[in-house]
């Protein structure tokens, strides 16, 4: 491994909190076998103001899905399911709303967010899964597509998952990840179980940065139901060396112990569902870009975000290299301080990225047919207005300019790092959006090529029905 300049990211640390209003912070590397890297950044309480240390827990929001993935995995191991099995031959009283043949809804769907239902409105309130099932068989929504042909985050069908390692074992969903995931690894600074945190210790506050009065606001530790499922897991950034070395090490924990097959977790990155970026896959509960920067090497990853959480966890395969960085304020860039840490352990030069969007000169004309308000269910909104020649995108902090990088592609700088929007055509074949844009369902490319996306039919200055945004599908509201 090249020599690492870890001086110079902890000065790109402290300049992101500062620029980001992160109050505490906690980063680790490690390899197969030790531990590379840990520091704390920052205070995990205002008030107190004592410092974080790699020891500090903090929640872990969806990084938490990949755990899910993993006991899915251990079951698979054991015979008990396939993940190309159909999600009623677990739990025969599944139901889609519009769905024509549910058998068409594999396990593989509900693991990668592709089984056509869009993101609903959230009910941490239901606690039960079995509820939460029928929750989903009676709630109003139209489906994106068919399984497979489209991908959007939705919370609701993921924590399926949870209902079937629930069924499978004969355990609570809770009891059997922490008995066979948590405690199984030695993660003993890790838990699903809020009354258990202050009995833990080194805990951290979590905080919204309120950009109206230039304050903190403290924040809860949030109750959330069945969503423990893709979002429970609170930790720190020592234990989830633990958990990574698992990936790395074939299944078996540094403590010794078998926690799944290395085959059925190699699944988890090497099993890609859909192009979500132009170099980037969702795998199973895993974000996966292959030959990052030109090197051959993989990154799969995932991040993770409620009030008062920032995360984002991950490894390299095939360096040996996992890392994780745990914030407590919520919608701060974790997963840039996440690459800038892997870059650091990999050698590479500290802004290396997965992919740069570059502007294609679109014109004022061509930039006006993406202006238009789109949401969906869960919350999700963004308003895109012409502003003059310019394209603009209206958040609750203000306003920001938006770019063409091609014709169904847009990209913002947002704290530090560049976002991207990728639009829907119905009246594309082929082309990103036009719903058949997945891999497994669709076409092979993935819907990224830059070369695709001009709609035909109706002319090349047709409107999106739709929007990736941050992971979720936005319907255009007419």
């Amino acid at each position: 491994m090249a020599t690492t300049d870890w001086a110079l990211f902890e000065h790109y640390v402290e300049q992101a909190m500062k620029e980001n209003h992160i109050v505490g912070a906690a980063v680790a590397v490690a390899d197969e076998s030790q531990l590379l890297y840990a520091r704390g950044f920052g205070v995990k309480d205002l008030e107190s103001q004592d410092p974080v240390t790699p020891e500090t827990i903090f929640g872990c929001a969806s990084v938490s899905k990949s755990f899910t993935a993993m006991a899915i995995a251990q079951l698979a191991g054991q015979g008990m399911l396939a993940v190309d099995n159909p999600v009623i031959e677990h739990i025969p009283e599944f139901r889609l709303v519009g769905m024509k043949d549910m058998c068409d809804v594999k396990i593989r769907h509900i693991l990668s967010h592709t089984t056509g239902l869009p993101p609903m409105t959230r009910r941490q309130d239901i606690i039960d899964l079995d509820e939460h099932l029928r929750y989903i068989a009676s709630a109003e929504y139209e489906l994106l597509g068919e399984p497979g042909e489209y991908f959007s985050y939705c919370n609701d069908t993921f924590l399926l998952n949870g209902l079937i390692i629930q069924r499978k074992s004969g355990q609570l969903y809770r009891r059997y990840m922490t008995r066979h995931i948590l405690d199984a690894a030695g993660m003993n600074r890790s838990t699903y179980n809020l009354e258990e945190l202050e009995k833990m210790g080194n805990l951290s506050t979590p905080y919204s940065y309120n950009s109206n009065t230039k304050t903190h606001d403290k924040q809860n530790w949030p109750v959330l139901g069945t969503y423990e499922v893709g979002g429970g897991v609170r930790s720190c950034v020592l234990d989830l060396m633990k958990y990574g070395q698992i990936y790395l090490r074939g299944g078996v924990a540094p403590n010794g112990k078998r926690i799944a097959p290395a085959e059925e977790l190699k699944r988890m990155w090497n099993s890609p569902m859909y192009a979500t970026g132009r170099k980037t896959y969702y795998n199973f509960a895993l974000q996966v870009t292959p030959n990052y920067a030109g090197t051959g090497i993989t990154l799969a990853e995932h991040g993770g975000g409620q009030p008062g959480v920032s995360s984002n966890f991950g490894f390299v395969p095939e360096r040996g290299i996992t890392a994780a960085v745990l914030t407590n304020v919520g919608g701060v860039p974790a997963g840039a301080i996440w690459l800038a840490a892997v870059n650091t352990a990999l050698g590479l030069p500290l802004n290396t990225q997965k992919s740069v969007e570059v502007d294609s000169g679109a014109s004022p004309e061509e930039l006006a047919r993406f202006a238009g308000l789109y949401k969906c269910d869960e919350g999700g909104r963004i308003e895109l207005v012409m502003d003059g020649d310019t394209l603009t995108l209206k958040t609750e902090n203000g306003e920001v300019q938006v770019k063409a990088s091609d014709d169904h592609t847009l990209f913002y700088e947002d704290m530090g790092q560049q976002r991207v929007l990728r639009f829907y055509f119905r009246d594309s074949v082929g082309a990103p959006g036009s719903g058949t844009s997945g891999i497994h369902g669709g076409s092979a490319s993935g819907g990224v090529s830059s070369s695709a996306g001009v709609p035909s039919g109706t002319g090349p200055l047709s409107k999106p029905w739709a929007v990736l945004a941050r992971s979720r599908m936005l319907r255009r509201q007419e």
